[in-house]
Order: C-alpha cells, then sequence, then structure tokens
C-alpha cells in the first residue's frame, strides 16, 4: 500500500512541476500574438516550436526521460524506503538512487536549464514569448509521453525499460 501511494506522490509531484511551467510559460507565450510580428517572428515561432517539439518533447522526453521515469515509477512501487516515499518526484526524475552517469546527466541538465530560464528571462517580447511557445511545446509533447509510458508500465506487460538503478 506504501508503495503505491509513493507511486500517486511521485507521479503527481512530477505532473505539478511539468503542468505548473506548461501554464506559466503558456502564458507568457501567447502574450506573444499581442504584439505586431513581423515575417521573420513567424518563422522564428515555427523553428522555436519544431526544433522544441522535435528536441525536446521526442528526443528528450520520449526518447529518454519518459521511459525511465515510468521505469522508476514501476521500480518504486516494489521498492519504496522511507528516503523514496518522501522524495518520490525527486527519485522519479532521477536525482539520487541513479546509476551514477545518470545522476551527474542529471544535475548537470538541471543546472544548464537554469541557467537558459535566467537567459530567456532577459529576453524582450515577442522573443522570450516565441521561446517560451516552443517550450511549452516540448513540455506538453514530454508530459503526455510520461502519462503514456505510465500507463503501459502499469497495465501491460511489456514494459522493458530500466529504472537504471545502482
Amino acid at each position: 500500500m506504501l508503495g503505491r501511494i509513493a507511486v500517486l506522490w511521485g507521479f503527481a509531484g512530477i505532473a505539478f512541476v511539468f503542468g505548473n511551467a506548461i501554464v506559466r510559460l503558456g502564458a507568457i507565450g501567447f502574450d506573444t500574438f499581442l504584439f505586431s510580428l513581423s515575417w521573420y517572428h513567424w518563422v522564428a515561432l515555427a523553428v522555436s516550436v519544431v526544433f522544441m517539439g522535435f528536441a525536446e518533447g521526442y528526443k528528450g522526453f520520449q526518447r529518454g526521460y519518459s521511459p525511465r521515469v515510468a521505469a522508476r515509477l514501476l521500480f518504486l512501487r516494489d521498492n519504496v524506503t522511507p528516503l523514496r516515499f518522501i522524495l518520490a518526484p525527486l527519485f522519479c526524475m532521477g536525482f539520487f538512487d541513479i546509476q551514477r552517469k545518470r545522476m551527474i546527466v542529471s544535475y548537470c541538465l538541471l543546472l544548464g536549464i537554469l541557467m537558459l530560464v535566467q537567459l530567456v528571462h532577459m529576453l524582450e517580447q515577442p522573443w522570450r514569448g516565441i521561446v517560451d511557445l516552443g517550450v511549452v511545446v516540448g513540455l506538453t509533447w514530454g508530459s503526455t509521453s510520461i502519462i503514456l509510458f505510465t500507463l503501459k508500465a502499469f497495465f501491460t506487460d511489456r514494459f522493458e525499460h530500466s529504472p537504471e538503478m545502482p
């Protein structure tokens, strides 16, 4: 029973993090359309959406992160500890109890994302919104893939992704 609660907490925590980012960035992104956009803004918007959809959504989430999150949720159900229970979202995101190389990648990626967020905050509209709309597409794709991989992990017998435990 404790494992199932940990899974719900882990999934809800991840959903909150990504959902909150989608809502906040989406609001900033849609403010872009309050500006008079030139042709080059529209081109930049198309490039941002396509690039982030592919790089972040497909390559980052669907091909790597989402299956690992689902595998770690499945692992958590049967291998809950007090620390994993309390920090279930962080465990599922791969910030501890994971192969050393993957943990280093996770922390470096987090730091890189935080630095990029600070740089994007310095952009003025409509450029900030153009970038944010691309990120929203990537995060939405990624969140959807997390849901689908999690459903596959828990409701099928054909889930062969690794939780990358040490």
